[in-house]
C-alpha cells in the first residue's frame, strides 16, 4: 500500500457530491458507496469533538468495508466547532440563521475525521485534521441573502468556503479539508498505511 497510486480505486463510504469531486478533481479513481443509516450516531455526553468526528469517519468506513473483500475504504465526517460546542448541519433556515449570527466576528474549526480500511487486512489508518476560520462581521441584510441561496443546506456550520463568498477566510489550514476531504492529509495516510496495526474485527 506504501506505492498506492491514484489510479487505484478508493471506495468512498460517503454519498457527499463535494468529496466525490475533490477526489476527481486530484485525479483519484472513485467508486461511491453510502453507508448505512447505522453508521451515523449521535455525539455521546464527555466525548471530545475529536473522538467524536473521528468515531464518525471509522464507523462509515467499516460499514461499508463489511461488504467488500478488497480495496481501500475512505470514511470521512466533517464538523464545524466554535468554542468547545459542535456545529451539525442546520436543520431549517432559522437554525442557519442562528449559527451564523453566532459565528459572525469570531474564529471557529472545522474539523475532519478521516478513515482508511484496507481490506482484506482490516489495517486501519485514522486522523483528525482542523482548519480554523474567521467569518466577517457582516450584516444582517447579508446574511439574509445568503440564507436565500439555500447554499447553507446540509452544511456543517450552514457555510460552505466553496460557495465563494469573500466573508469566510481560513486563518490557519488546509482548504479542502473546509470543503470536507482534507486531501494533504489523505495523500500521506495512504503512502503509510500499511504500516499502521490491524483492526481487530472478527471478519
Amino acid at each position: 500500500m506504501a506505492n498506492f497510486k491514484k489510479n487505484n480505486t478508493l471506495i468512498l463510504a460517503s454519498s457527499s457530491p463535494r468529496r466525490q469531486a475533490l477526489l476527481l478533481e486530484a485525479h483519484y479513481s472513485v467508486i461511491v458507496q453510502e453507508p448505512s443509516d447505522s453508521a451515523e450516531d449521535q455525539h455521546q455526553q464527555g466525548e471530545s469533538a475529536v473522538d467524536f468526528v473521528q468515531r464518525q469517519a471509522i464507523q462509515k468506513a467499516e460499514d461499508v468495508a463489511r461488504q467488500h473483500c478488497s480495496g481501500i475504504i475512505l470514511g470521512c465526517d466533517t464538523i464545524a466547532c466554535f468554542q468547545d460546542a459542535i456545529l451539525g448541519k442546520p436543520n431549517g433556515r432559522d437554525d442557519a440563521q442562528q449559527i451564523l449570527e453566532t459565528l459572525r466576528g469570531h474564529q471557529h474549526t472545522v474539523l475532519s475525521g478521516i478513515c482508511l480500511w484496507h481490506r482484506p487486512s482490516n489495517r486501519t489508518n485514522v486522523r483528525c485534521i482542523e482548519t480554523t476560520l474567521f467569518l466577517d462581521n457582516v450584516s444582517d441584510d447579508a446574511l439574509q441573502q445568503y440564507l436565500d441561496t439555500n447554499k447553507w443546506q446540509g452544511k456543517a456550520g450552514a457555510f460552505g468556503y466553496q460557495d465563494g463568498w469573500d466573508w469566510l477566510h481560513i486563518v490557519h489550514g488546509s482548504p479542502s479539508n473546509v470543503v470536507g476531504l482534507p486531501l494533504e492529509a489523505l495523500a500521506e495516510m495512504l503512502a503509510d498505511i500499511d504500516q499502521q496495526p490491524n483492526h481487530n474485527t472478527g471478519y
